[in-house]
């Protein structure tokens, strides 16, 4: 008879969590620890943010009920666009999500698909209920514990240009996004520099894409 072994996925924060301890002990040997760890649970990914512009005001004004409505259409306009181009969507809070690509490539299309819907979304709806979502892309080296949570420079940089810098339909991104994005000249994209650079990222960019 077939059968299933589940691994509970905590299994890995727990073991990251006895690393650490292990790294705080008097005498720790921190470089050898660290490097254990980043054997353990380091990846490369694509990371991206997402917020909802004016989101907290419009709750405040409309009511928990208008929340959940948001909410719920956000994900129903927005995780398609995640599946199609290939993002793991690791956590939600409120309006704001955190996903993870592959490719940086994948990540900057499907940020662009995901304004395009949020456009067609928009039209002919009142101004209380569009999506005017808010983006921030960051690549690089980083630490993924379990299904649910990422750690790095360029994870707290995604973070802060998604969900504190970026406006209503920008795509904010790092220097790391910008760079791969040159190289593989993906066609109507460019990009002007921004004068926040957060921390964590060597510089950053408003992305330029057709809408």
């Amino acid at each position: 008879m077939p059968y299933t072994v589940r691994v509970d996925t905590n299994a890995a924060l727990e073991r990251l969590e006895r690393l650490i301890q292990k790294r705080m002990a008097p005498g720790a040997d921190k470089d050898a620890v660290d490097a254990h760890i980043w054997d353990l649970f380091g990846e490369t990914w694509a990371v991206m943010f997402t917020d909802l512009s004016g989101f907290s005001r419009r709750v405040a004004e409309f009511g928990i009920i208008h929340f959940l409505q948001i909410i719920y259409e956000s994900q129903r306009v927005f995780v398609p666009c995640l599946d199609e181009y290939g993002g793991i969507l690791l956590k939600v809070e409120a309006d704001s999500m955190l996903v993870i690509f592959r490719k940086v490539r994948r990540a900057v299309e499907c940020a662009i698909a995901m304004q395009h819907a949020a456009k067609a979304y928009n039209e002919g709806r009142p101004e209380e209920e569009q999506l005017l979502l808010c983006l921030g892309l960051g690549y690089g080296a980083m630490l993924r514990v379990g299904d649910h949570d990422v750690f790095g420079a360029e994870v707290n940089a995604a973070s802060k240009l998604g969900e504190d810098t970026a406006r209503a339909w920008e795509i904010l991104v790092t220097q790391n996004v910008k760079d791969i994005v040159d190289r593989e000249e993906i066609p109507g994209v460019d990009f002007e520099p921004l004068e926040y650079v957060p921390p964590g990222a060597d510089a950053a960019y408003r992305m330029l894409y057709p809408l």
